[in-house]
Formats: C-alpha cells, sequence, structure tokens
C-alpha cells in the first residue's frame, strides 16, 4: 500500500472518530442536567485539572482485540469515591457547566482514551472533609502526550487551559487551584527533563499573569518511577526538577508509590483515587504554609 493512500486511511479513520466523540456528546442519554443554580454558579469553587494522560485518567483502561485490531477500552467502573455528587460541576468541552461524572476529561483529550482520573475523587474528598466547602467546579483540561513544551504560553494546550479558564467564571466564581500531574514524556528525551524546571517556572508565572491571580496555588504531583515496559531514562532528572520548583503556593507532593498498571505508566483505579485524595490533603495544608512547600504523604495520613 503507498504512503498516499495509508495517510488517506488515517485521515479517513480520525475524522470518524472525531464524528463518533461527537455524536457521544450530544447524545440524550449523555447531556446531564445541571441542578446548580444561578446563585451556586455565581460561588462556584473551581479547579483546574491539567497535565499528560494520568491527569486525562487511565484508571480503567485495557487493550482489546476487535475486528482484528488492538483497542484500547473503559471497563466504566466508578467507585464509591469517584461517583456523582450535586455538589460536584464540570465544564464540559462545549463550555458549559454540567454535572461532573467519569470520565471526567472526555471530550477534552477526545483522541485518546479516557478512563477514571483523580478529579473525582479529589472533590469528593474536599466535601468530605468540609461540608459547607460550597459547590465544586471542575474544568479538565489534560493532554495526553504533551510534553512540556505544549503548556508554554501560545501552544495549543496552554492557551485552551486559559481559554476554559476564563470562560469558566463568566458567570461567576473563583479558581481555588490547579492541580497538575505531568511528566511522563519528558522524561525520555534528554532536552524534556534537562529544560523542565525552567520551562514549568514560566508556566506558572505565565498562568498566574494571564489568570490575573498572582498568589494562585498549584498542586504538583511529583512523578513516581515508571517500571517495564515503559522506558523514562531521564525519571530521576525530571523528578529532581519537579522535587526543586521553589516558588510561592506551590505545593508539592511525592506521588511514589502509587500503584501503576502493566503498560509501565498509567496509574490504576486505586492509584487514581489515591492520587486525587493526595491533591485534596494538599489543598487543606495551604493554610498551614505561607510560602512554598513539600507536602509529605504517609499512609497513616492520606485517607486520615
Amino acid at each position: 500500500m503507498s504512503r498516499n493512500k495509508s495517510d488517506e486511511i488515517v485521515l479517513i479513520l480520525t475524522f470518524l472518530l472525531l464524528v463518533s466523540n461527537l455524536f457521544w456528546l450530544m447524545s440524550p442519554k449523555r447531556v446531564t442536567k445541571c441542578n446548580t443554580t444561578s446563585r451556586d454558579k455565581k460561588n462556584v469553587q473551581i479547579f483546574l485539572l491539567a497535565g499528560q494522560s494520568n491527569m486525562s485518567g487511565r484508571g480503567g483502561i485495557s487493550r482489546k482485540v476487535v475486528g482484528g485490531n488492538v483497542t484500547e477500552v473503559w471497563d466504566g467502573f466508578v467507585p464509591q469515591e469517584c461517583k456523582p455528587n450535586r455538589k460536584i460541576i464540570r465544564f464540559n468541552v462545549a463550555q458549559k457547566w454540567e454535572e461532573a461524572h467519569e470520565p471526567l476529561n472526555y471530550g477534552i483529550d477526545c483522541l485518546a482514551s479516557c478512563g477514571l482520573g483523580p478529579g473525582m475523587a479529589f472533590a469528593n474528598e474536599i466535601l468530605k472533609k468540609d461540608t459547607n466547602f460550597g459547590v465544586i467546579g471542575l474544568v479538565p483540561c489534560a493532554r495526553g502526550g504533551t510534553g512540556l513544551y505544549r503548556w508554554i504560553r501560545g501552544s495549543y494546550a496552554y492557551d485552551d487551559l486559559i481559554k476554559r479558564a476564563k470562560f469558566a467564571l463568566k458567570d461567576g466564581g473563583k479558581i481555588r487551584g490547579l492541580l497538575w500531574y505531568h511528566g511522563e514524556g519528558d522524561i525520555r528525551t534528554n532536552i524534556g527533563s534537562s529544560s523542565y524546571k525552567t520551562k514549568f517556572e514560566r508556566f506558572v508565572r505565565d498562568l498566574r499573569s494571564d489568570l490575573n491571580a498572582p498568589n494562585l496555588p498549584i498542586l504538583l504531583a511529583v512523578l513516581p518511577y515508571p517500571k517495564k515496559p515503559f522506558e523514562g531514562p531521564y525519571i530521576e532528572v525530571v523528578r529532581a526538577a519537579q522535587l526543586g520548583i521553589n516558588i510561592s503556593n506551590v505545593i508539592k507532593f511525592d506521588a511514589e508509590g502509587l500503584e501503576i498498571g502493566s503498560d509501565g505508566i498509567h496509574l490504576t483505579t486505586p492509584a487514581q483515587i489515591k492520587l486525587g485524595h493526595m491533591f485534596a490533603h494538599a489543598f487543606f495544608s495551604l493554610s498551614n504554609f505561607t510560602s512554598f512547600s513539600f507536602y509529605k504523604f504517609f499512609p497513616s495520613n492520606i485517607f486520615s
């Protein structure tokens, strides 16, 4: 088969996938009415979710052979910690608030399989710890396979994050923080890993400037070590860069120890739940810190 013919087939398949995603998003069964009142929306506590595929959500994803082709499918299992809650809403791909549900990132990263991520576990844990916290608005913006260079001002992932954040504020509310899980792509290259710290500091500076939020909290998960068959020769460089971030209101915690699936890089469903809880505890730790901090988690305080 000629290269041109192969390119045509790829384009056709990509188009069909896009169309199927649009129909899925617009299906009456997929429309979930947002019962949040206008008053609630004006007071919504907004969190931005950004990074790569583990933030998009890969919990419950497995590979299956369909029609002779290998495809990735989500098992559809939603644990209790990730169930919908009337006080949790999601800013969808159509820039509308709706009841939040798994898979949280679907439609945002619609050319990649989406499974369970940390967002719903995070929001439910916040409400469990503080019943008076109010309505939580989750704004998923993660994109799988994006090196940090894709999150620099002027790049698509970064610009879309800023656009979605500003649109989410049009009815009111306040951005309370950004959850960041990233680095899986940059551990594979010398260029990406060696410039990670500089690029991330630039990302935080530009983000806060563009959102007019100079003290915006950033919750940073330090990447865990991958396992075979995933190759990450520069994991130590990226981890050192993340651990070395020294910026006000950047709260770091080490995700090392979370269970990784058979592909060697993506977190399992139980690990995503723990990650969500770790993000929640990192957020609550903000009241105890006035500058940057490294929040150390132990098994005893992840669920305390």
